[in-house]
């Protein structure tokens, strides 16, 4: 073998290597992603079970608002309908995701303003122990969203810069979408208090 020919094979086994290395690694990184998004659907699934056994709980107050009832009931239906494949995580799939929890949170919190007027539903038990789980849940679905984002930026980082971009490219290694916040969330909400009933 001629010291010209062996200079290739050993260019060609460093390439080799380099590519299997940055594929690898490019892989994790989706792979820790998509198990981050799987985590955020998992703690939205914990939220609309305990909302099923808090409407139970509401429902056990004979003259309780029928109506208020009733469409947390039918975002919670619809909450639970909406499902994004993993592998299709883009903004706008995340964006449909999202706009039907948005109703679910939004039923949920006109849910707990009307409990507010039932003073012998507030004193429940156990509809206490579902209010404290839900708030704790509310968190989790925050720190489940955080930890998303945070697996598809490494993702994204490691897909876009020099050299792995090349590698990602000829891989079919694409952009995942970011958990983005509703719409107008940003903005903080006016609150009307009055005093006067």
């Amino acid at each position: 073998m001629s010291k010209k020919s062996l200079i290739i094979l050993v260019v060609l086994a460093i390439i080799a290597i380099f590519a299997y290395t940055r594929y690898n690694s490019m892989v994790v990184l989706r792979e820790d992603a998509k198990t981050a998004w799987s985590n955020v659907e998992s703690e939205y699934q914990r939220r609309s079970d305990l909302i099923k056994n808090l409407v139970k709980t509401v429902k056990g107050a004979a003259d309780f608002e029928r109506t208020t009832l009733e469409a947390v009931i039918n975002a919670r239906a619809k909450a639970t309908q909406t499902q994004i494949n993993v592998d299709d995580l883009t903004p706008e799939n995340i964006a449909k995701f999202q706009q039907a929890q948005d109703g679910l949170s939004g039923a949920l919190s006109r849910l707990l303003v009307t409990v507010e007027r039932y003073p012998d539903l507030k004193a429940n038990e156990n509809f206490l122990k579902l209010q404290d789980e839900l708030a704790s849940t509310e968190n989790s679905v925050r720190t489940a969203r955080n930890r998303y984002n945070s697996a598809v930026n490494d993702y994204n980082i490691s897909t876009k810069t020099f050299p792995n971009n090349i590698f990602a490219g000829l891989f079919g290694f694409k952009e995942m979408a970011r958990f983005k916040a509703a719409a107008g969330t940003e903005n903080a909400p006016e609150v009307e208090l009055d005093f006067s009933s």
